[in-house]
């Protein structure tokens, strides 16, 4: 199971799935031993199959930094915090996250879009 590191201890991800909100951006990083790149690889699959098939998910994305960093970006969009947080809560998935390395650290945090006139919309 990865250990939990919230991104702002202040607000960590279980107070964030309280929050109403629609829609939402997941970003959650994990870092690893690198000898554990496959074992991870294989627990984030089988968990982006159970949630890409919950109400709500709208999809999700994984990026691998660059060079030999060990360091992974999930970046998943949610139609709002509700459908997040009944996935997220699933038993089923909970029970996934037993298939992770030990040596898994993950930073999940809900963000929205803002606008920034000029330059992105909302």
């Amino acid at each position: 199971m990865p250990v939990r590191r919230s991104m702002d201890p202040a607000f960590p991800i279980e107070k964030q799935i309280a929050v109403e909100a629609s829609p939402v951006v997941l970003v959650n990083v994990f870092t690893l031993d690198p000898a554990d790149e496959e074992t991870f690889l294989a627990a984030w699959r089988h968990d982006a199959d159970f949630m890409t098939q919950q109400s709500g998910c709208i999809s999700t994305q994984l990026h691998r930094a660059i060079g030999d960093s060990p360091t992974y970006l999930n970046y998943a969009v949610w139609e709002s915090t509700a459908a997040f947080r009944a996935a997220f809560t699933h038993p089923e998935f909970r029970a996934r996250l037993t298939a992770y390395p030990a040596s898994a650290v993950a930073s999940p945090h809900l963000f929205q879009k803002i606008a920034v006139p000029g330059i992105c919309v909302a």
